[in-house]
């Protein structure tokens, strides 16, 4: 991390986890354990969720973020949320373009590009996932992949807009199945990221961006990630899920 240039972030990806009951007990036991922190928490949660996210964690340093949006306005898309509906219940923060999201559901650069742009409009703060497959990373392509996503993802944001987007690299490879990029892989990947966005941009609006890391960081690994230059935070699966786990890669990212 380098927080004399950019944010830190760990924000908890809980996935189809947690009812309203459940979320509100976790938050409860989570907002005192991260009170002191020095860095941004996030929890994004279930769409179900969110209302009650957001009552549990009013006057607490935890923002609450949520799992996709749609890039439409409103309209007859049925199943989907529009970022209006999002914004206007006090949501700040939105994942995007999650490997899941692109494996089980059809996502594709496109459409995570058009999620991205109608996010930042609604005034949406964008975590845009990347990362490889691991038959990419066997062919040794990984970069070449990188390199396509963040061009597509972020075609058309302007370097205003950029301000406000966060990067989450999830080698695919490392999700839920309890593998982790090793601190070196995981740092070789995000710096290479901030250098393509420096040939997009420029090197100070690359060097502005927080790159997190997404691929089973834990309480267990979260030190030696961080202690990374590149690696300015976390996009936490599973132990986001438990209280005490997620604070202390909060910590490990405070310090």
């Amino acid at each position: 991390m380098d927080k004399a240039k950019r944010k830190a972030i760990i924000a908890g990806n809980w996935k189809m986890n947690k009812t309203p009951k459940e979320a509100k007990e976790l938050l409860t036991a989570i907002a005192p354990l991260v009170a002191d922190a020095d860095c941004e928490v996030i929890a994004c949660v279930p769409y179900v969720d969110l209302a009650t996210a957001i009552e549990a964690t009013a006057g607490t340093n935890v923002k609450i973020g949520a799992e996709n949006c749609h890039w439409a306005a409103s309209g007859a898309f049925t199943g989907e949320i529009s970022t209006g509906m999002l914004k206007e219940i006090g949501v700040e923060y939105v994942v995007l373009g999650h490997s899941e999201r692109r494996q089980y559901f059809g996502e594709t650069d496109e459409t995570v590009n058009k999620r991205t742009k109608a996010a930042l409009a609604a005034g949406l703060k964008p975590i845009v996932c990347v990362g490889e497959l691991l038959w990419e990373r066997e062919c040794n392509i990984t970069e070449e992949v990188i390199a396509r996503q963040i061009k597509l993802d972020l075609w058309d944001v302007t370097e205003e807009e950029l301000k406000n987007v966060v990067i989450a690299y999830e080698p695919v490879w490392a999700i839920g199945t309890g593998k982790t990029a090793t601190a070196e892989q995981a740092e070789e990947v995000c710096a290479f990221i901030r250098a393509q966005l420096a040939k997009l941009y420029n090197q100070d609006a690359a060097d502005a961006v927080t790159i997190q890391y997404g691929g089973s960081m834990n309480d267990g690994n979260a030190d030696e990630l961080l202690s990374k230059v590149n690696v300015d935070g976390g996009l936490i699966g599973g132990a986001s899920l438990v209280a005490e786990k997620f604070a202390a890669i909060v910590k490990a990212a405070s310090k």
